[in-house]
């Protein structure tokens, strides 16, 4: 299997809403951003599925010592190898590559957040330096997108973090800040055994309601020169969005279940964004 297959099949086995967005693209920066999706899938992959810490960390390890190779010339893995030769054309560096890895070796490393500000730090690593990159490979060109792309990357992860509550507690991560957790009196042990209550749903929809103002913010922050290039990250706001509002009409059920558009609606938001521009 060629390089290019093997990112092509990694990314669209993934399901996620991502996927939508890429469809749209011009083929090169289809390509692109492809890859560095599929990288992005292979680390993520490490944290969440690897049940062993020791041989997660030795995994991780491993993927620093493949991205400082890929840089130096000497690429062995299909994903680096599809990624490389689109480093150069849309500046993507090691240092990015390295971040993201960073990221999920914070999630090896702890399960809890003391409050928001530090929970900002894990999502600046796992999506803030993501959007970066996206953002680059879409076609940037005024400086100030690279701030949308962070702020952006934040409201996507605390909807991850929304939608997956119940699905992280399963390996026993709670993604909510402590001080957050407190200020609702939900206990981590109510979530770690899927309990609901009205202290909960007051819990979530803070968090809704703070993810929500987020996109609006980094939606403020796009010149509008961009607009266009980055149209991808707009869909994926779209579709984002959307599910956000699903969860809340849906009453919060994020314990038992992982709440999902079907892929012929994240295709319809996705073309709805491309073709008018529109965010619903």
């Amino acid at each position: 299997m060629k390089p290019e297959q093997y990112v092509q099949q990694k990314a669209a086995a993934s399901g996620s809403s991502f996927y939508y967005a890429f469809l749209f693209l011009p083929p090169a920066r289809r390509a692109a951003i492809t890859a560095f999706y599929a990288f992005c899938r292979e680390i993520d992959d490490v944290a969440d599925d690897v049940t062993d810490p020791g041989v997660a960390h030795t995994k991780l390890a491993w993927w620093q010592g493949e991205v400082a190779k890929s840089f130096a010339g000497s690429p062995s893995h299909p994903v680096m190898k599809a990624l490389m030769p689109q480093t150069a054309a849309y500046g993507i560096e090691a240092r990015h590559l390295q971040a993201v890895i960073e990221g999920c070796q914070m999630d090896l490393a702890q399960n809890r957040y003391p409050n928001f500000p530090a929970l900002q730090r894990y999502c600046h690593l796992v999506a803030g330096i993501v959007g970066e990159v996206a953002a680059r490979i879409f076609g940037q060109t005024e400086e100030a997108t690279t701030a949308y792309a962070h702020k952006l990357g934040l409201a996507l992860q605390l909807t991850n973090i929304i939608r997956d509550v119940g699905e992280d507690a399963l390996r026993g991560r709670i993604y909510l800040p402590v001080n957050e957790l407190q200020q609702f009196d939900v206990k981590a042990s109510e979530i770690l055994k899927r309990q609901y209550s009205e202290r909960f749903s007051a819990l979530m929809q803070f968090q809704t309601g703070r993810a929500l103002a987020l996109y609006d913010e980094a939606l403020a922050l796009l010149p509008q020169a961009d607009r266009r290039s980055q149209k991808p990250g707009l869909m994926m706001a779209s579709i984002y969005r959307t599910l956000l509002r699903e969860i809340a009409a849906d009453g919060y059920q994020v314990l038992h279940q992982r709440v999902s558009l079907t892929p012929l609606r994240k295709f319809w938001l996705a073309w709805k964004t491309q073709a008018f521009g529109h965010l619903a």
